[in-house]
């Protein structure tokens, strides 16, 4: 079994908001009106929420080197002091700086570079430990971030990201300084994780390096798209790439503008971003924003008017659809106590490629991109199948342990790496491997020898792909539970370097199913008591590039078979793929499963669940049940 991590912070689990008063926006500090604090926070406490993360506006509290306004300190402090009146814990955030779509630079700080400058480096690390010192010794200080989305801000002028080296070096003196200042409280950067091993683009922070300096990582997201699953579950997403710094994860950022969408609309994006970013694995949300805003005459809203309708509430403090959501997810987390909840082991593996978060000599973009492209789209159908896949990276593979190892579109993995994966199969494990030839021209094509692997023999011609125009599979033999016979049909997407298939001649693997022109598209391999499975076309990546793909109802087939195959237990299941289940354990033996309806139409599933099974209220849970969109529901396993 594969644990699934779900770290947490001291001091209990953070739900909360991103605050800037409606009284000022950016500029709250320098009127500071109390009043309007109060009720705000009051509405905000009101409903359940207890932290917010603060913003010391730079350019106002630094207005000079080597000096940090002492007025600017005291609103600061004051307001920290009033939040514990509302029961309501603070983090501050230091660097801002970037916000809302627009940097605040320091009028001093002259182009210079925040990373490698010496002098700038030594004024960050003044005013960090300056404001830590003055606010350290409150009680409901929560932690601290350096920055809001320092990549924004610092390479607004650069030619290109930082390097790797220069952030680390940097976040090892900007968390210095809250230590010189005295801070105790856990300390991250507020950079929005948003580096290789989330997105596949590099932009210097790496997860993995940083977890030497901070305490938690904090992802940001706000997706667009052209599918609602993917969109609705990009949150979790990263939630799960973000588990690989080994640190609690706080979704640090999240929310949706009312101008974008209707309220009700924007509900149904915190139902469903809640609960299953919390099915993986995050331990804290803090929302975007607390507030609406009426100040259209005020940079950066009059000229980024969508930034007005992030709020939980209006600018007078009424209550949106949003926050009530949020009351909600505030009741469940006191009604399952959530604090000693932790998520249930699994039997399932989805390998990460290392080229999502190595540094790799003389590869580009266009290779690590579409390994978190693939790798969603693939725990998304593997969520349709009622599997819950552990996320495990490539370098961390060889001591882990499952029945069934998913490896989808995999171009490259690193050599070792695929005699790792036939030693799993050896030893009992089902390893499924989809071929994936690229997105481009790059290096197109696999990067390992399929002879090697699964004995079949390539029929690939150097520097071309074999294209594929059908890609409908007739199964030739019983597979898990498809019978022979079926047809099922993956329907294409991606550039015409993807829509290409691996062909194949058997040689010792035994063939399950054909496309519609005759080649081998599934086959087996027997190794020792397990067996490796071989998919000869990227089936996650036709899902992963086209426009709503999802449910994709043929990779979910194809999954659900090859946990039947592998022995795969499921604690609970819907027979609707649009419906993702998963259950966490509390530290009592009470297992909680969570049913989430990840699309945009009403679902009636079959829900099979262990014998005596019921909601929190008591209400027996068995066989038909009726999820609205975007609805979650919650039950008491038996």
């Amino acid at each position: 079994m594969l644990h699934r991590p779900a770290k947490r912070l001291p001091g209990g689990t953070w739900l909360g908001a991103n605050y800037w008063s409606a009284a000022g926006g950016p500029f709250m500090w320098r009127t500071f009106d109390e009043q309007v604090i109060r009720r705000e926070l009051e509405v905000l406490a009101g409903h359940g929420l207890n932290l917010v993360r603060t913003f010391c506006f730079w350019p106002d509290l630094m207005p000079r080197p080597d000096f940090v306004d002492p007025e600017g300190l005291a609103a600061q402090l004051r307001f920290v002091r009033l939040a514990a009146g509302y029961e309501m814990r603070v983090v501050p955030t230091f660097l801002v700086g970037h916000m809302s779509g627009e940097n605040w630079d320091v009028p001093w700080r002259q182009g210079r570079d925040f990373y490698t400058d010496g002098w700038l480096l030594g004024q960050q690390a003044h005013y960090i430990a300056t404001v830590t010192a003055a606010l350290k010794d409150e009680p409901n200080i929560a932690g601290w971030l350096i920055s809001n989305e320092m990549p924004l801000y610092a390479d607004e002028f650069r030619a290109g990201p930082p390097r790797h080296a220069d952030v680390l070096a940097w976040a090892r003196i900007c968390t210095q300084a809250v230590r010189a200042g005295g801070g105790h409280q856990p300390v991250s950067l507020g950079d929005g994780a948003w580096g290789l091993e989330v997105s596949g683009k590099d932009n210097g922070y790496r997860l993995r390096e940083l977890g030497e300096v901070i305490d938690f990582a904090g992802p940001h997201v706000y997706p667009m798209g052209d599918d609602a699953t993917r969109l609705l579950l990009r949150h979790a997403w990263a939630c799960e790439l973000a588990q690989t710094g080994e640190l609690p994860v706080i979704l640090e950022e999240f929310g949706a503008s009312s101008t974008f969408s209707s309220d009700a609309h924007v509900a149904d994006i915190y139902r469903v971003v809640l609960h299953s970013s919390l099915l993986a694995g995050a331990t804290g949300w803090v929302a975007w924003n607390n507030t609406d805003f009426d100040l259209p005459s005020q940079r950066p809203y009059s000229f980024r008017g969508y930034e007005q309708g992030f709020g939980l509430t209006t600018p007078d403090s009424v209550p949106k659809p949003a926050l009530r959501e949020l009351a909600a997810f505030s009741e469940l987390l006191s009604a399952i106590d959530f604090a000693n909840c932790e998520r249930t082991p699994s039997d399932v593996g989805l390998l990460i490629s290392s080229y999502l978060d190595e540094d790799l000599p003389m590869t580009v973009q266009e290779d690590s991109v579409p390994v978190a492209e693939c790798g969603f789209q693939s725990w998304i159908s593997a969520r349709a199948a009622d599997l819950s896949p552990a996320v495990v990276r490539e370098r961390d593979l060889a001591d882990k342990e499952a029945k069934l190892w998913l490896v989808p579109c995999a171009k490259a993995l690193q050599l070792p790496t695929w005699r790792d994966l036939r030693a799993k199969a050896e030893a009992g494990a089902t390893v499924y491997v989809s071929y994936f030839a690229g997105v481009d021209i790059h290096q197109r094509g696999p990067w390992w020898r399929p002879e090697e692997v699964f004995g079949v023999e390539s029929e690939l011609f150097y520097g071309l792909t074999d294209p594929v125009d059908d890609a409908t599979w007739t199964f030739e033999r019983d597979f898990g539970d498809i019978p022979a016979g079926t047809r099922i049909t993956f329907p294409l997407g991606g550039t015409e370097h993807t829509r290409s298939r691996l062909p194949v001649r058997p040689g010792a693997a035994t063939v399950i199913a054909r496309d519609a022109d005759g080649w081998p598209a599934l086959l087996v391999t027997e190794a020792g008591a397990g067996r490796l499975v071989l998919s000869t076309v990227p089936v996650e990546a036709f899902a992963a590039y086209r426009p709503n793909a999802n449910p994709d109802d043929a990779t979910w087939r194809l999954y659900q078979a090859l946990s039947v195959l592998a022995g795969v237990e499921r604690p609970i299941t819907a027979d609707d793929p649009r419906v993702m289940v998963d259950a966490i354990t509390h530290a009592d033996g009470t297992r909680y499963g969570i049913l989430v309806n990840a699309s945009r139409v009403p679902v009636t599933a079959v829900m099979r669940a262990p014998v005596g099974s019921a909601t929190l209220n008591g209400e027996p849970m068995v066989g038909e049940v009726t999820l609205s969109s975007c609805d979650v529901r919650v039950v008491r396993l038996g």
